[in-house]
């Protein structure tokens, strides 16, 4: 192991994998090149198809089948000039992962030569397997059709490979008997659903030339960079995604050094490469930082139509780790890769939008004299207390189980920041007359050389699970995994039924405007509860959230537990967004992806203990024995604290031995019930202690074992040394 070590620490800070010349080929022209985006649809299409497909991107209008053969023969020959021979359809199963197919575009002819076949029936329609997906029993393994049919929302793009290119198709994925199978149809029927209530909000304060209310996101990605050496001696990183064992190093996140630090040269490089992978396919990454943790950065995007950005957001995810490895590197994003320091999350910046550029959370100058940002303001804390169960829901894993609470992650209850700004007027509102708003001002630094520093009119909460931010509201407790298609599928639904609510109450009143503030007034006062901005990781806190009548769920099975409910269900149905088939096969496969995770883990925690840290334990512990023994026949000394060592050792191995074992017939017996319900429990409230015992042993004897026997690589290590 030490020999190894040092050949790690050989190659770490050497360039890897292939640098561009990056003044050959300036970003602002490989942007989008390749994607199939306007200025390539405006050169492989005619005008009038190009406009009938613009359309339907753009405004949402309903596609023109029929022109999906020509749309077909534009796309494949702009794929070909990109070197093209194979064509896939792109979908997001509900793995969580993306899934595709390759198909050659060659079909052999008659003379022996090839051809290059694409048309408008394989553009629309693929056939995957549907019974070897997880369907929560809406397949079963007889029953394998699916479909997959194109998104004209979602651009194609070209996966480039060292070895050729591929044309790639955004596309949902469906049942034979028509229900999702992935994350996206939900989504795009939730943009729907929100966009129907908007626009009736709208008309009736005046507004009759939007025809389409799209929500944006721009979803900030945390992942952590390790030495791929380091990673290929950890045989939990590679089954888990994250430590099961690792002791706190002598050095962690103390010294608050490495948040914005200078980027180490061979990160850089990396980032540099990230970028404009990211760049040709038209990601818009505009941000990239050292995060709080050590080997922790981040990525952030510009904002985008929310169904866009999330299928944007898992490209970004796979090439995270796609090009860290061309720099001799691993991406992990894990929610807590690392115990004892900051957890990776997906701050997920969310707003809405008209077709014509309106931000309708975006208060103005004067927000306290802006009846509709208001409104919608208000249908948003009024949905996020309602629903804030579903909120929670939507962010729930074992991975964000580990995550939530602490290090920079909001808690498990759910409240809404809004700002001193935005909550003045709201008690205002409360009152049933807003007349103000307060300003900002300049930060006053008495500097004559510096500028005047314009000042935001309130602050901001690293804590707030849900905070507005200027004009949208960042959603911080999303996971870092996460597809974020679910979350967001349930924000849409849930503001939607909160305007429809108040636009049905505005129409009885034949639109009149007149009886908004007694509306807004009533909201208020019914879910003001839900507002905080204090610290939400105090107990008080805690407390006065039990106190107001807020939820705790503070691990998945709590989440799991309350979603059947029946208003939860009627919910997604009334807004066309899931069936009750649809929903209820959701809730079967969050129960089994948290039973499948958890029996992962444990089983890969006593297989690291009992055959590589128990032999290395007993390893030592006989050359501990034997030296004491060797000493003792050369020189009659007591050897106090040699025996001390050899008993606590001795003591301690046998501690691990029975806490493996324990642990393994927990396993055992969790795998015995027939029910994912009791299943899941028996691994929350029986392995997961367990193995926590296990870790706890083995944790501490990492500090006593010979550095050069321990077979795993340390945090030190892992952290420090990329």
């Amino acid at each position: 192991m030490e020999v190894l070590r040092r050949k790690v620490a050989l190659t770490l800070g050497q360039k890897q994998g292939p640098l561009e010349e990056y003044k050959a080929e300036p970003a602002q022209e490989i942007y989008g090149s390749l994607v199939f985006n306007d200025v390539a649809q405006r050169k492989f299409l005619s005008k009038d198809i190009y406009k009938k497909l613009r359309s339907t991107t753009l405004s949402g209008e309903p596609l023109d089948a029929s022109i999906a053969d020509q749309v077909a023969q534009g796309m494949k020959e702009w794929a070909l000039s990109h070197g093209a021979s194979h064509y896939t359809h792109w979908f997001i199963p509900m793995t969580g992962l993306t899934a595709e197919k390759h198909d050659t575009f060659l079909e052999p002819g008659s003379d022996g030569a090839a051809l290059a076949e694409f048309d408008g029936k394989t553009l629309i329609k693929g056939e995957p397997d549907a019974s070897s997906f997880p369907s929560g029993g809406t397949r079963s393994t007889f029953e394998a059709r699916g479909y997959t049919t194109w998104d004209p929302t979602s651009p194609a793009f070209i996966q480039k490979e060292v070895n050729g290119a591929t044309l790639t198709i955004p596309t949902a994925f469906v049942s034979y008997t028509e229900e999702a199978l992935d994350f996206k149809i939900p989504l795009l029927r939730s943009i729907e659903a929100l966009s129907t209530q908007a626009i009736r909000l709208l008309r009736i304060f005046g507004n009759k030339s939007t025809k389409r209310v799209f929500t944006t996101m721009g979803p900030e990605q945390e992942y952590f960079l390790i030495d791929r050496n380091y990673f290929e001696l950890r045989p939990d990183l590679i089954a888990c995604g994250r430590t099961l064992f690792g002791a706190h190093p002598y050095r962690g996140q103390e010294l608050e050094d490495h948040y914005f630090g200078a980027i180490r040269e061979r990160i850089l490089a990396y980032m540099m490469d990230l970028d404009r992978e990211l760049w040709r396919l038209g990601i818009p990454a505009k941000t990239r930082h050292n995060e709080v943790a050590p080997a922790q950065f981040e990525l952030a995007p510009i904002f985008e139509k929310s169904s866009i950005a999330a299928d944007h957001n898992m490209i970004v995810m796979e090439l995270l780790r796609r090009v860290a490895l061309r720099h001799g590197l691993v991406c992990l994003l894990h929610e807590k890769p690392f115990a004892g320091i900051n957890g990776n999350g997906k701050h997920n910046n969310w707003s809405m939008a008209t077709n014509e550029g309106e931000n309708l959370l975006d208060p103005g100058h004067t927000p306290h004299e802006n009846a509709q940002f208001l409104t919608f303001l208000v249908a948003v804390i009024a949905a996020v207390d309602k629903y804030a169960e579903l909120l929670r829901i939507s962010v729930s894993g074992p991975g964000n189980d580990h995550r939530l609470g602490a290090n920079e992650a909001p808690p498990a209850i759910i409240s809404v920041f809004l700002g001193e700004q935005l909550e003045d007027i709201v008690n205002q509102l409360e009152k049933g007359k807003v007349s103000s708003s307060r300003k900002g001002g300049i930060l006053e630094l008495e500097i004559p050389t510096l500028p005047p520093l314009p000042k935001d009119s309130t602050d901001r909460n690293r804590t707030s699970p849900f905070a507005f931010t200027g004009n949208k509201f960042e959603f911080r407790a999303v996971g870092s995994t996460a597809p974020i298609y679910w979350p967001n599928t349930v924000l849409n639904t849930i503001v939607a039924e909160s305007i429809d609510r108040i636009a049905s109450e505005l129409e009885k009143g034949k639109g009149d405007l007149k009886p908004l503030a007694d509306i807004l007034m009533k909201e208020i006062k019914e879910h003001k509860k839900v507002l905080f901005s204090g610290n939400g990781y105090s107990s008080e806190w805690h407390e006065e959230a039990r106190k107001r009548g807020l939820p705790n769920l503070k691990t998945t099975v709590d989440c799991l537990t309350v979603m059947p409910k029946k208003e939860y269900r009627e919910l997604f149905k009334r807004y066309k967004v899931l069936s009750g088939k649809e929903y209820e096969s959701r809730e079967e496969i969050m129960w089994e992806r948290y039973v499948k995770i958890l029996n992962i883990e444990a089983n890969a925690t006593v297989d690291i203990a009992r055959n590589q840290i128990l032999p290395v334990v007993l390893s030592y512990q006989n050359k501990l024995a034997s030296t004491i023994q060797a000493t003792q026949s050369v020189v009659e000394v007591h050897q106090r604290g040699q025996v001390a060592l050899l008993e606590k050792l001795v003591e301690e191995a046998s501690q691990l031995y029975e806490a493996v074992q324990s642990l393994d017939k927990s396993i055992e017996k969790a795998n015995q019930f027939s029910s994912l319900h009791q299943m899941a429990a028996a691994f929350k409230d029986g392995v997961i202690p367990e193995m926590d015992k296990v870790r706890k042993i083995v944790d501490g004897l990492e500090e006593q074992i010979d550095d050069a026997l321990w077979p795993l690589p340390k945090y030190r290590e892992m952290l420090f040394q990329y």
